[in-house]
């Protein structure tokens, strides 16, 4: 039995941090109905057309659920709504537009006045209060707004992360205090409101470079794949044009760098190098002396030496790379998902699963289960066929 086997969630749901928040709960047995517009859809369901002519954040996010189309604005849709959560919800997600779901009567107080135990989360770009809680809010902006944009790139061009960070740290922040949140109603029987702010997620990710610039120090430089403020630390060249990447944390490890992979015994000892900050100052230095060394090896000889040294080192993996992965291939971590074009690979959500796997059902066809979910109901075919008709769903 997997754990949320039994709950049931009610997610009017767009883009990337709710749909990610849910799709995790289903992972874990729980029923995830998906309030979807009419005709539309979330229209991350629009983004791309790469996954056999599926968006590829829509079939990341949305496996496992079911999608219900209506048309929040009509009174008829409305009701539908209000029976489906007063009746069979135990959470509602949203990340409407602010303010959308106290105007349709979905906050937690109105809820709650009728279901005592129903848990709501909200997730916004700023939060429910404060200056900046109108604002629109998209990944790249908040990415900005948290500083992270500032600490990521070159000195000369800061970069946004390619994954998208914002969306996923709220995401994920969602899906733990839901999880928290279900514990608590299980102790005491009450439901809660959780307030989840993209920009509050990023910041708690922030919290190295926030510390490391405390009461005005100079921030970590940008330093593009290298690490602000270890060194060696980042990609090296080898002498076959590929690159490696390497990372030291301690002098033990310099010491043995120095003998083992560069063969430079005397370096360990070079007062210009000892210790991190040296080092870091010193890092135009090094970079040319660790190329040297590098210069006349492959890429696969470099690894075997630091293999070899047990210092931490990876390649420069594509996207193609990873679908190949053999540690990804040995531990059995892909799986097989359905969707309306057809199956397609998947990798296992993180953890043992030594009770049973995770739910990994089809990714759903838009307004899929809207006649499945309404003869649950208690709507008659002709009622779903005359509310189809009128445009409710």
């Amino acid at each position: 039995m997997r754990p949320l086997e039994g709950i049931t969630v009610i997610t009017l749901e767009h883009a990337i941090a709710a749909p990610f928040a849910t799709r995790q709960l289903a992972d874990l047995g729980a029923r995830v109905i998906k309030i979807e517009r009419p005709g539309v859809g979330d229209f991350a369901r629009g983004y791309d057309a790469r996954v056999r002519g599926l968006a590829s954040h829509f079939v990341w996010t949305n496996r496992s659920k079911e999608s219900l189309t209506l048309d929040v604005k009509h009174a008829d849709a409305q009701a539908i709504l209000k029976r489906l959560i007063v009746e069979q919800a135990d959470v509602v997600v949203q990340n409407l537009a602010p303010g959308a779901a106290g105007r349709l009567g979905l906050s937690y107080e109105a809820l709650a006045a009728q279901k005592p135990g129903i848990i709501v989360c909200d997730i916004s770009g700023y939060g429910a209060d404060g200056p900046y809680r109108d604002k629109k809010a998209y990944d790249l902006l908040i990415q900005s707004e948290a500083g992270l944009l500032s600490v990521t790139g070159t000195p000369d061009t800061p970069s946004k992360a390619g994954a998208s960070m914002a969306d996923i740290a709220a995401g994920m922040y969602a899906y733990s205090n839901i999880l928290a949140a279900l514990l608590h109603r299980q102790k005491t029987g009450r439901g809660q409101r959780i307030d989840i702010s993209m920009l509050e997620s990023l910041v708690e990710w922030m919290g190295y470079p926030l510390y490391y610039a405390y009461e005005g120090a100079a921030p970590p430089p940008r330093n593009g794949a290298s690490h602000a403020t270890i060194y060696p630390y980042g990609p090296f060249p080898a002498g076959d044009g590929r690159t490696v990447m390497l990372g030291l944390q301690n002098e033990r490890e310099w010491l043995v760098f120095c003998d083992k992979v560069l063969r430079q015994p005397e370096l360990a000892s070079d007062p210009r190098y000892a210790g991190n900050a040296r080092r870091d100052a010193a890092r135009g230095e090094l970079a040319r002396i660790i190329a040297a060394a590098f210069a006349e090896l492959s890429v696969e000889q470099v690894r075997r030496r630091l293999d070899e040294a047990q210092i931490a080192n990876a390649q420069v993996n594509d996207m193609h790379d990873v679908w190949a992965h053999p540690q990804l291939k040995a531990r059995d971590r892909w799986r097989e998902v359905d969707t309306e074009q057809g199956p397609i690979p998947a990798v296992l959500p993180p953890g043992s699963w030594d009770e049973g796997p995770p739910r990994m059902d089809a990714v759903p066809a838009l307004g899929q289960h809207t006649d499945a979910i309404l003869a649950g109901l208690g709507y008659a075919p002709e009622r779903i066929a005359a509310l189809r008709e009128a445009g409710a769903i």
